[in-house]
């Protein structure tokens, strides 16, 4: 489960009725289809573009390698990694479906490609979620204009799960 064939990142507009319900439709793709194959959603707004992605995802998956997870559950330990944060709770809020129209960024792992057609059934693909907005991300990661000002929005969180292997 740890070594991957595929990474797929996607962008989706979408309406979440109600998280548990939009969660059981999208994991009942997966169980009816194979072993290893690992689907997690995101709110898009919360995410700072393909590489801040990417480079989560593969942190998650080299600190369950090095045995250092944060989270009991690869999905998990996604969110965590993408928002570079030691608290679940605070991936959550950051990162975390919410009842209402979405920004979505899906995240497929060695799934089938037939689950991107699945997924334009449930949902309305639109990658250009996935482009940093950088006024919500400045105030859903608390970065000052100072920081800014340094560093690109996406370096920026990009660092910010790098340190994450530092704190361990």
């Amino acid at each position: 489960m740890l070594d991957f064939e595929s990474v797929d990142i996607l962008g989706f507009k979408g309406f979440v009725e109600d998280v548990p319900s939009t969660l059981d439709i999208v994991n009942s793709l997966r169980d009816n289809c194979c072993d290893g194959c690992v689907i997690q959603l995101l709110d898009a707004d919360g995410v700072a573009g393909y590489d801040h992605v990417l480079h989560g995802v593969n942190q998650a998956v080299l600190s369950f390698k090095r045995g250092n997870n944060l989270a009991n559950d690869l999905g998990v330990e996604f969110l965590v990694r993408i928002a570079g944060t030691r608290q679940i709770s605070e991936a959550f809020n950051i990162l975390g479906l919410h009842p209402g129209e979405m920004n979505l960024c899906i995240i497929l792992i060695n799934c089938p490609d037939y689950f991107k057609d699945q997924l334009n059934n449930i949902f309305t693909k639109d990658n250009t979620v996935l482009e940093p907005n950088t006024e919500k991300l400045l105030k859903k990661y608390k970065i000052s204009q100072k920081q800014l000002n340094n560093m690109y929005i996406t370096d920026i969180l990009i660092d910010k799960t790098t340190k994450l292997i530092t704190e361990q």
